[in-house]
């Protein structure tokens, strides 16, 4: 992605998807161009943690909520260290923002951090478009990027979509390493008191694989009283082992499962070694691999705060957060023998009966699809956390008694 911060703030700008449709607005963020897999977000709040969720690396997000900016842009909130969209495409973006916890705009930090944006386009047809067509590469050109070299007019939209082609697809992308911490790192666990509590001291400590972790799920743990070392996506067995685990998770993360075979197999080092296991999103996504299952891409995905999943185990139907635009070929109807032990179907979404979790019936291992730290969302699947340190609590218990 090349960018530019120069040029009128309402200047034109031009949307091209792959398909040949175009759409005309007005540069919104920074100035120039950018590409990436056209995806929308049903999402009404919550831009923010949005904007900085490792998983949209490489997309670019059109919001579906007509009004975008609103509450502006806090040092509080953001789910990791930059604004990971490759663009941001808004209907009606916010002319003030009016939040008592905002110190500048969502304009201000789109053109500090880079982001190209467009603004004033009729959102609710283009994603009507991406339901019917599905999820497609496009590139947005505003400024320098819509002026031809020679200076005498404007580059024609033959020779943008052209450059959009030449953008590499979502399907067959590895994009976790590029995400994922360099250096381990750890977050303390959180005693009853509010109070950090000292390394080495917490009941339980986690090892967890950051495939593009956002900051509030080892915060979920924390709050449980679980000490969290996040590991780089490169991370090995014997790296995961190191830190002395009484749980293993794996985290959220970006591109196709299907590339993922560093992953799958620290997963099935864990899985042999029966640790208690958690994994959401792509973590869900690895687990079906390491059990032997497929994946494959959803025509438009997953993304918003609103999804509706059922929890099989109870028979709850939860409100979820997702952001996923590939899933589990899993069978719905019966248990699984796998090389660990029999294997089960245990979330599914009622929208599309799309797998949204699965869990061994054998040792302590699940995972589901959706992300239940849920930090501008629904809270209904923070139950999640408990199940996982129940297992943990559980294992603990059983080895003490051997």
């Amino acid at each position: 992605m090349t960018t530019s911060t120069r040029g009128a703030a309402k200047a034109p700008a031009v949307l091209v998807l792959e398909d040949g449709r175009i759409f005309r607005g007005r540069a919104y963020g920074a100035v120039g161009e950018t590409f990436g897999e056209a995806v929308f977000s049903t999402g009404m709040t919550g831009y923010q943690e949005t904007l900085t969720d490792p998983s949209y690396h490489r997309q670019v997000v059109v919001m579906t909520a007509p009004h975008v900016g609103n509450t502006g842009v806090n040092d509080e909130d953001p789910e990791s260290s930059r604004i990971w969209v490759a663009g941001y495409v808004v209907r009606d973006p916010a002319r003030v923002p009016s939040n008592w916890r905002s110190v500048r705009s969502l304009d201000e930090e789109l053109v500090n951090q880079g982001v190209v944006g467009i603004s004033g386009i009729d959102t609710r047809a283009l994603t009507r478009h991406l339901r019917e067509r599905g999820a497609m590469r496009v590139g947005i050109f505003s400024g320098p990027a819509l002026t031809s070299a020679s200076g005498t007019g404007t580059v024609e939209d033959a020779a943008l979509l052209a450059r959009v082609l030449e953008a590499p697809q979502m399907k067959g992308a590895d994009l976790s390493a590029e995400v994922a911490t360099k250096e381990t790192y750890v977050v303390p666990a959180i005693g009853p008191d509010g109070e950090a509590v000292p390394l080495g001291a917490a009941k339980f400590t986690v090892a967890a694989v950051d495939l593009g972790i956002k900051g509030m799920t080892p915060h979920r743990m924390a709050e449980r009283g679980i000490e969290v070392h996040v590991l780089p996506a490169t991370a090995t067995v014997e790296d995961v082992y190191a830190v002395n685990p009484d749980g293993v998770f794996f985290s959220n993360g970006p591109g196709d499962p299907a590339t993922a075979d560093h992953a799958v197999s620290v997963m099935q080092g864990v899985l042999a070694r029966k640790t208690p296991l958690f994994g959401i999103c792509f973590g869900n996504q690895i687990l079906g691999r390491a059990l032997g299952f497929g994946t494959y891409k959803l025509k438009y995905g997953h993304r918003g705060i609103n999804q509706p999943v059922q929890d099989r185990t109870t028979g709850k139907v939860e409100i979820t957060a997702h952001n996923h635009g590939f899933a589990v070929d899993a069978p719905l109807d019966k248990v699984s023998d796998t090389a660990y032990g029999r294997a089960e179907v245990s979330h599914v979404c009622l929208n599309d009966q799309v797998v949204e979790g699965l869990q061994l019936l054998d040792q302590p291992a699940f995972s589901v699809q959706y992300h239940p730290e849920a930090a501008a969302g629904p809270h209904d699947a923070a139950y999640l956390f408990d199940r996982f340190t129940s297992l943990m609590n559980t294992a603990q218990m059983e080895a003490e008694r051997a």
